[in-house]
This record gives structure tokens, C-alpha cells and sequence, in this order.
């Protein structure tokens, strides 16, 4: 059983952001607060999330990558998670789904710690220690990415690292409709776009169907 001194995530709350009849065990609530306090101790040395945001871990961070479960419920197959920094979303979904997740980090301090809380959290994770554009890892049908770079590049990424009929999600900013107008220069996409639930101002992109113009 996992030790943790963090109260439990609630699986009510997680429950709320998964399609109806999911379940969601107390040993999942374990393993998220496990991970939770793990990512809140490595933050004093590696920089993992803003330190204005170490206090609110769980809400901004958390939860935030968890709305991403009724999108990936219905998706097969692994799932590739870039730029993966603190483990979000991917090492979260990992946790919250037991999905064969592999996880790209080029600085080597976060891939440690991704590595460490993985085998922590006793996740189905392989974390890949390179840059974006130089990791070998075969195309898997769920692309996720969180703030990480503007539209136009991680459609590219999405190119290369998505199989035939994969779905990329993408967690963006306020910026989001005005990335979406700039792609569509240089991109054929079918985009699904949803507000966020934790972030007024943010979104969550859905995108499918991706190919040059």
C-alpha cells in the first residue's frame, strides 16, 4: 500500500470528469496523492511547476490534466505525452487510466523525477530522455501536450508521432482561437475545442484528421 502524508484526491471529484459508469478506485486516489506530494518535493530543487503554484497543486495542475479523461476514454492504445515537465498530463493519465504511456522530457532533471514518480506511482510509463524531434519512438494513436509550444509546432510533432486516425489533445491558453487562425494557413485539421473547467481563460483542442495544405 502507498505511504503518502497528502489527503486523498478525491475519486468523487475525478468521477465527475469521466464519462457515466467509469469507476475510479481509492487505490487511484493513493497513487495521485502519492504523486502529488512527490511533485510538490522535487519542485524545491527542479523546476517542475511555478513556485507560485506549488500551493495549489491539485486544482491548477491535477485536476486541470484530468479533464483530459472523457476525451482519451474512448481512444485506443498508447499514448505519447511531449514535453512532459512535471508529468503533466501524462504521467496524470497514466495514473488515472493504467494506460501505456511513454513520456518525452528532454531535461534530464525532470526525466528523473518522472522516472522516480512512475515507479512510485507503479505506472505504465516509459519516460524518454531527448528532445522532441530526435526521440525514436514508434506512432501511438494519442498525442497529449500541455502548454507546451505554439499550434503550428506541435502539429508538426503530431505529424510524425501520431498513427494512422490518431487524436491529438492539446491543452492551450487564451491564445488558442488565434493559434487555431494561424494554423489553418498551413495545416488541414478537424478541431473539436472545449472550454477549460479549471481555467477560465483556457482550452482544450481535440484534433484529428491532420495534414499539410
Amino acid at each position: 500500500m502507498f505511504h503518502v502524508k497528502q489527503p486523498l484526491i478525491n475519486c468523487q471529484i475525478i468521477r465527475t470528469l469521466l464519462p457515466a459508469g467509469s469507476g475510479v478506485s481509492r487505490e487511484t486516489g493513493e497513487k495521485l496523492a502519492l504523486y502529488e506530494s512527490l511533485l510538490t518535493r522535487w519542485t524545491r530543487t527542479v523546476n517542475l511547476v511555478s513556485r507560485n503554484d506549488v500551493e495549489h497543486i491539485r486544482d491548477r495542475h491535477i485536476l486541470d490534466s484530468l479533464q483530459l479523461l472523457p476525451l482519451l476514454e474512448p481512444l485506443p492504445g498508447p499514448l505519447i505525452d511531449i514535453g512532459s515537465g512535471g508529468g503533466l498530463p501524462g504521467l496524470v493519465l497514466a495514473i488515472a487510466t493504467g494506460r501505456e504511456t511513454h513520456l518525452v522530457e528532454a531535461d534530464q532533471r525532470k526525466a528523473a523525477f518522472l522516472r522516480e514518480a512512475a515507479r512510485a506511482t507503479e505506472s505504465n510509463v516509459t519516460v524518454h530522455a531527448c528532445r522532441i524531434e530526435q526521440c525514436n519512438i514508434a506512432p501511438a494513436p494519442v498525442l497529449t501536450a500541455r502548454a507546451l509550444a505554439p499550434l503550428n509546432v506541435l502539429l508538426g510533432y503530431a505529424l510524425r508521432l501520431l498513427s494512422k486516425n490518431g487524436v491529438a489533445l492539446f491543452m492551450k491558453g487564451k491564445t488558442a482561437e488565434q493559434e487555431l487562425t494561424e494554423a489553418a494557413t498551413e495545416w488541414h485539421m478537424r478541431v473539436q475545442l472545449s472550454p477549460s473547467r479549471t481555467h477560465p481563460e483556457a482550452s482544450i483542442l481535440r484534433i484529428d484528421e491532420i495534414s499539410r495544405v
